[in-house]
């Protein structure tokens, strides 16, 4: 089910984040850009999302399964532990946090789009506006994309294909 997160979800959501990154991330982004993903999923981070906006947990008999959060109009934090991949976890988790920002009356969202996680956006309606990178050092660079979907007329997603590993 898909609920609020609560503060004593920190460590156990903190773990599954960084447990996706570990799994979808090291075959696409070098080292430092993997740390870098970490830093930006650290227990701080999720907590400011908390405080400055809604996060979401979709959990199973007390395991928290996925995650997504929305700070203003940007979704962030969207991850699908890997055992639980490819099942519409990932769906579900944007399909509430769509809803969340209708509700807001936010006419569209935006987010920021990893390498694994492309498809998985598009496939969900998500335009690509911007082709974006950091320099996280040693000559590393983490290549992302922003993408944007008008939410407030739209109230269905795309179900023509599934879930994309790493979503984040």
């Amino acid at each position: 089910m898909i609920r609020l997160f609560k503060k004593h979800d920190l460590v156990q959501l903190n773990q599954m984040i960084h447990k996706t990154i570990d799994y979808s991330y090291p075959a696409v982004y070098p080292d430092l850009a993997v740390l870098f993903f970490k830093k930006y999923h650290s227990e701080n981070n999720i907590l400011e999302r908390f405080k400055k906006g809604k996060v979401l947990v979709f959990e199973k008999n007390g395991n928290i399964m996925a995650t997504g959060s929305i700070v203003g109009n940007e979704i962030t934090g969207v991850f699908v532990k890997p055992e639980s991949q490819w099942h519409g976890l990932g769906r579900e988790v944007m399909s509430a946090l769509e809803l969340m920002a209708q509700e807001m009356d936010i006419p569209e969202v935006t987010l920021s789009v990893s390498l694994p996680s492309k498809n998985f956006y598009e496939n969900l309606n998500y335009k690509i506006t911007e082709e974006s990178q950091i320099d996280v050092g040693e000559g590393q660079v983490l290549r992302y994309w922003i993408a944007s979907k008008n939410i407030l007329h739209n109230q269905s997603l795309n179900t023509d294909s599934g879930n994309t590993p790493g979503a984040g």
